[in-house]
């Protein structure tokens, strides 16, 4: 019996060792090109790790879709972009059946969709019926036309962007729809050293065309199981779910966080503890991720609104008034 938990205990180990080791060297590849952004980076490798979908919310220019670029050249992936427009209809986005007149038969001619890595740029300016077309391509990974459905090839994540500012033809996307990201992420502006090293690093060519594959697919897939698992103890799922139900309840808000906010908290706090090589979630892990996975989840009253409180407000306060767990939550 002892010997079994000892080796299980080896293994989870060494899995925490591989899962820092293809987080970092990711991370130091799209650091290459996403200059002076190290957490922003971290959480998308992060939502890699979690087979999630991220949301980058932020305004033009500052990086969202060179992220996505980069992402999926360090870890070899093919990738795909689909700027989305108000007339795209959603057979641009999974494909369409074409009939074969030599065959005599349909042929589906895949879309953009069926990629590793998807950027889905400007996501809020489609209609909603082609903003519908993702959904089961990011809860199922799959997607299905003409009654004939096509698995997506692993590892498959989409990035979507939007821009927080301008609201002129956009449609804003669903609560449906944003509960299936794992992360929302801003990048925000880089200091003013960072845009100097930026326009060294652009003078004569981008960054990105010198980006490697820096992993082996088979490492990275082994990752993404390896997270699953990172031991949490119960009194942080407790917490977990404290917090999530603190965001139900709380004053300023109309819906709170779904279970899967539950979720999406629960995995990426895995991910986080592995990413620091350990193999046991801690509540600053929690802490440290509650506002990614839960603020675009919360729909903030009409009346906070008008007071100026924001979901991410929300999500703080949670965090000073909900008790922590205490110490001693190793095994």
């Amino acid at each position: 019996m002892a010997e079994n938990y000892q080796t299980r205990r080896n293994n989870e180990v060494s899995g925490a060792q591989l899962i820092q080791d293809v987080a970092e060297r990711i991370a130091q590849s799209v650091g290459q090109v996403i200059i002076g952004k190290r957490n922003e980076v971290r959480l998308a490798i992060l939502g890699l790790l979690c087979k999630g979908h991220i949301l980058l919310e932020d305004i033009p220019g500052v990086g969202k879709t060179m992220m996505a670029r980069a992402l999926a050249k360090a870890i070899g992936t093919n990738f795909s972009r689909i700027q989305f427009t108000p007339d795209m209809l959603p057979s641009d986005v999974t494909g369409v059946s074409i009939f074969n007149q030599q065959t005599r038969q349909f042929e589906f001619r895949p879309g953009p969709i069926m990629a590793q890595i998807v950027l889905a740029d400007e996501i809020n300016r489609a209609t909603p019926k082609t903003q519908a077309a993702l959904l089961e391509a990011m809860e199922e990974r799959q997607i299905t036309v003409d009654g004939v459905t096509y698995p997506m090839d692993d590892p498959f994540m989409i990035l979507a962007t939007q821009n927080p500012i301008e609201y002129e033809g956009t449609f804003p996307l669903p609560e449906a729809q944003l509960d299936r990201f794992l992360i929302r992420i801003q990048m925000g502006y880089p200091s003013a050293n960072e845009e100097i090293t930026m326009l060294s690093a652009q003078q004569y060519q981008h960054p990105i065309n010198n980006l490697q594959q820096v992993i082996r697919f088979e490492d990275l897939i082994r990752a993404q199981e390896m997270v699953k698992q990172v031991y949490v103890a119960d009194e942080i799922k407790h917490y977990i779910v404290s917090l999530v139900n603190a965001s139900r309840a709380a004053n300023n808000v109309y819906l709170g966080s779904s279970p899967r906010g539950s979720l999406a908290l629960f995995r990426t706090s895995q991910a986080r503890a592995a990413m620091a090589g350990r193999d046991y979630v801690i509540p600053d892990d929690v802490k440290a991720l509650a506002e990614v996975t839960l603020s675009h989840r919360i729909i903030v009253g009409p009346k906070a609104r008008i007071d100026g409180i924001s979901s991410r407000t929300i999500v703080q306060d949670i965090l000073n008034t909900t008790p922590v767990p205490g110490a001693s939550l190793q095994r």
